[in-house]
């Protein structure tokens, strides 16, 4: 009779849990939901008290958010609901974790992180944009959240080389990181087609490294003065957003040798000016120089230096005298060694400035330093090269071509975009990741980014709808345990999320009616 009774109870715990699941209506769903009865009543005001003046910041994202997607005002009037925003001290929850309580006469958020108070802040914008709404009253179904992220980093790329989009619309695209609980804003500010920020020691980096972009190379030159950086890495930190630059060598270099030829490595038929000259001493200072002010404009603690792709254009190098010189002097049989020596040295200067360094998975090969540095697995054909990575001790960001390149089309019947072998990515495919056939829990394992790759995508309108709304399914993804993810619970809350697209004038693939927004070039 006791293992009965046992056994029912943990049924209906079981369903309590899972009717709780289906029905929060927010995104990314949160790891642990308990419905409680009543609900907490807001009207078009509402107080916000705080414990610690640290906090005071998100009081104003939090204001400018209501305001924004629910009209609802903060006021200072204790006569309203309130809600509470408590950083706790000594306390051992998670990294990024909250607790979140719906009263019938009060909300706490509370988190011995400021981080975490900040992810607590989405998810009630959330249940306050998504819940019933009557007469001018939001009914918040009261309930207790406990939540903390599946990974640390929780990332998007966006290649603003190729196609250079401007600070309205990255501040835009970094308002939705931060309602899905993104973290992790990487930055592909250098490639072949453009230069896009200021660097004062260096100004024909951007007069003329600018000039062009992936369509027409005869583009006027788009920049980021190290003014609008610094706004954009501000607007960043109060949505609790780390900003990483990423300037990328040895190849992919083209807009600063057009710059600064004296620094050319030197190119393939097909990929000229691709590469910096690692035989030139001055090549090194010159990058340093870069990286110097860099790290002044970003607080990130990582710097990333790129890495890939170098063989599509070191041809040059066998015919350097300077380059060969090199080999000779330190012993390296190939240009592959060559690579590695360039990493390295450059890596050194970036630890030197009391940074990490990032790579793409080529630079796992260069011996680098594990403990300071951080690779990302992007060669989804390449699964060895993960499992490289991790058995070495590197930490690893996840960021395959397939799922999680948003350059890729999205349905089987766009034209426009890449595929691979047939592959593509589908909001399905992006919300599944990582799969188990992965070693996706690994401690070293320090999380996963969407990378949004810009040749295919030459005005807003399209940056939009390749990034929606599969952007709520990566977030998913990097937030929510296996176990309290699914499908069906996902697609309602998408429903809702899509009205707010529509709301805010987002130009996004609908998955549920494919015929709504046709495929923009």
């Amino acid at each position: 009779m006791k293992k009965y009774i046992l056994t029912v109870l943990t049924a209906i715990l079981i369903f309590a849990g899972v009717f709780a699941q289906n029905n929060c209506p927010v995104i990314p769903m949160p790891n642990n939901v308990q419905t409680k009865e009543g609900c907490c009543k807001i009207g078009k005001k509402i107080c916000v008290n705080v414990n610690a003046d640290e906090l005071k910041d998100i009081t104003t994202y939090l204001k400018e958010s209501l305001n924004r997607f629910v009209d609802i005002r903060i006021v200072k009037n204790d006569k309203h609901p309130s809600i509470f925003l408590r950083l706790l001290k000594n306390s051992s929850s998670p990294s990024d974790g909250y607790t979140l309580n719906v009263e019938k006469d009060k909300i706490v958020i509370e988190s011995s992180t400021k981080g975490g108070i900040l992810n607590g802040t989405q998810t009630l914008l959330q249940l306050c944009m998504f819940s019933p709404k009557h007469g001018g009253i939001t009914n918040i179904a009261c309930c207790s959240i406990k939540d903390y992220p599946r990974y640390q980093w929780r990332g998007l790329m966006l290649d603003e080389s190729r196609y250079f989009f401007g600070e309205k619309v990255v501040k835009h695209l970094m308002d939705y990181m931060a309602l899905y609980k993104l973290n992790k804003f990487h930055r592909h500010l250098t490639d072949d087609p453009g230069w896009r920020i200021e660097i004062k020691k260096y100004p024909k980096l951007t007069k003329v490294g600018g000039v062009g972009t992936y369509e027409d190379p005869e583009a006027k030159a788009q920049y980021y003065t190290q003014k609008e950086i610094k706004r954009i890495v501000s607007y960043a930190a109060q949505r609790g957003i780390e900003v990483i630059p990423e300037i990328d060598m040895p190849g992919h270099a083209a807009s600063s040798n057009h710059a600064y030829p004296e620094y050319n490595g030197g190119g393939s038929e097909i990929k000229p000016d691709f590469t910096f000259n690692p035989g030139k001493e001055e090549t090194y200072q010159y990058l340093t120089n870069i990286l110097k002010e860099v790290t002044k404009l970003f607080p990130s603690s990582y710097i990333h230096l790129g890495g890939d792709e170098v063989h599509y254009g070191n041809e040059h190098w066998k015919e350097k005298p300077e380059v060969q010189t090199l080999m000779k002097e330190n012993n390296l049989k190939d240009l592959k060694a060559v690579e590695r020596y360039f990493i390295r040295r450059m890596a050194d200067s970036v630890k030197f400035m009391g940074k990490h360094v990032m790579g793409w998975d080529e630079v796992i090969e260069s011996g680098l330093d594990y403990s300071n540095t951080r690779v990302m697995w992007w060669r989804h054909d390449k699964p060895q090269l993960l499992k490289e990575a991790l058995d070495k001790g590197y930490e690893v960001v996840m960021c395959p071509r397939i799922p999680m390149y948003f350059d890729f089309i999205q349905d089987e019947k766009h034209k426009d975009g890449r595929v691979w072998g047939g592959k593509f990515c589908s909001l399905e495919s992006v919300y599944q990741f990582p799969p188990d056939t992965l070693d996706c829990d690994n401690k070293h394992i320090a999380g996963i980014q969407t990378c949004v790759w810009s040749e295919r995508i030459q005005n807003n309108k399209r940056l939009d709808f390749m990034i929606f709304p599969r952007l709520s399914a990566m977030s998913e993804a990097a937030w929510t345990n296996n176990e309290n993810k699914s499908l069906e619970g996902f697609y309602p809350r998408l429903k809702k999320m899509i009205k707010l697209y529509d709301k805010e004038g987002i130009y996004y693939f609908d998955v549920f009616n494919k015929n709504n927004h046709p495929e923009p070039k």
